[in-house]
């Protein structure tokens, strides 16, 4: 086999299906792996279909739940806000921190949700988290 005949292979084979993949942020674990064992733990149900066709991230009997990276802190906010009207339950928001420099994200969800005594119920989970 030629030199050039090897490099076409290689890159048939290694590099054209890495280039199939998305770029993805380097996160220990998806949202969703986080949502399924808070809300298995929480006793709620997952991705509850409201009235307007839009998805609960977790129902609890007392709370409608919004799942989000700490960097999301601010969305959250809304989402969580916008479940509760659609589900009559109190809002929550699980903000999920990944290492130490995400807890940034909790004083500023903390901050905001007490500074305009916003109603919202506020947990966190994932590494920086601390233990029960």
């Amino acid at each position: 086999m030629t030199k050039t005949a090897c490099s076409a292979v290689l890159i048939a084979f290694w590099i054209i299906p890495l280039a199939c993949f998305p770029a993805q942020a380097a996160r220990q674990h998806p949202e969703r792996w986080y949502q399924a064992k808070w809300c298995d733990e929480a006793g709620g149900k997952m991705e509850v279909r409201l009235p307007d066709g839009t998805r609960c991230d977790c129902l609890t009997d007392t709370h409608a739940v919004e799942f989000d990276f700490g960097n999301n802190w601010a969305e959250s906010i809304g989402q969580a806000l916008y479940y509760a009207v659609q589900t009559g339950k109190k809002p929550g928001v699980v903000l999920i921190l990944e290492n130490q420099k995400d807890y940034k994200y909790w004083i500023r969800l903390n901050t905001v949700i007490q500074h305009y005594g916003i109603g919202i119920d506020a947990w966190m989970t994932g590494d920086r988290a601390p233990e029960k």
